[in-house]
């Protein structure tokens, strides 16, 4: 199976970070974000990747590269013009990078990557800048059973403030960041068959808007529930709780 990961967004309302870099390209413990979620698909067998570049693509051009660079201890002879690379760590993953504009939106984007795809296959889609706990080999089997042509990933998000106990005017306690409303809202993993591809008529298509809209109409798009942890990175607040979380050790989205 195959992973499709939007990279190509300006994240302008975490700034402070992607006015250098693709928002995707953003660390969390020393590494990209993207390097997260792409650990997070290989820990159940997704190694294969197809990302969408779009602002500052080449950034992400060159992290790939020179990923050896990145992961491994390095000399440089500079009196034989050499380099050796020592104890190479290498990921199994096989990663196609396409550029597929700056101002794209996410249905466009989708569809200029279609031919790096096999027909008939299943394949996975997510954006850049969000890590769960999420068991995705459970969420591919539900995909397979119920046999529609998409699976969305539901999560209900915490809510952001802590809470006042009550009874009647009296405050008897308080509730740090209780559950949200009880909504469940789109949480960004997807299982597409390649045939949605076809409901995307050009660039300027936002996925989330015609082509899920018909898709849910038709009854052709399922909900996979998802009860752990889910974190999206949207702005710098959200940027350093991912990285409390890493340094602390208890990082939930870590499988492997």
């Amino acid at each position: 199976m195959k992973a499709v990961l939007l990279a190509g967004g300006l994240g302008t309302r975490i700034s402070e970070e992607s006015h250098l870099r693709p928002k995707p390209m953003i660390e969390i413990g020393g590494r990209p974000i993207l390097w997260h979620i792409m650990k997070m698909y290989s820990a159940h067998g997704v190694n294969d990747f197809i990302i969408c570049l779009g602002y500052r693509g080449y950034v992400i051009k060159e992290y790939f590269a020179n990923y050896f660079l990145h992961m491994s201890d390095v000399t440089f002879d500079m009196a034989n013009n050499r380099m050796e690379v020592h104890h190479r760590h290498a990921e199994p993953w096989r990663v196609t990078l396409v550029d597929t504009g700056e101002s794209t939106q996410t249905g466009g984007r989708l569809r200029r990557v279609q031919e790096y795809l096999p027909a008939g296959e299943p394949f996975c889609f997510t954006y850049g800048d969000g890590v769960a706990d999420l068991n995705m080999a459970a969420q591919f089997a539900f995909h397979k059973a119920h046999g529609c042509l998409a699976t969305v990933t539901a999560v209900q998000p915490a809510g952001r403030f802590g809470s006042l106990v009550r009874e009647g005017d009296a405050v008897v306690g308080f509730e740090e960041k209780p559950p949200g409303d009880g909504g469940w809202i789109n949480g960004g993993f997807f299982v597409l068959q390649p045939e949605v591809i076809e409901r995307i008529s050009g660039d300027s298509m936002p996925w989330e808007a015609d082509p899920m809209v018909g898709l849910a109409r038709e009854g052709q798009l399922v909900a996979y529930e998802h009860h752990g942890f889910w974190q999206p990175m949207d702005t710098l607040r959200d940027k350093n709780q991912l990285e409390d979380l890493w340094q602390s050790g208890r990082a939930p989205w870590k499988s492997w």
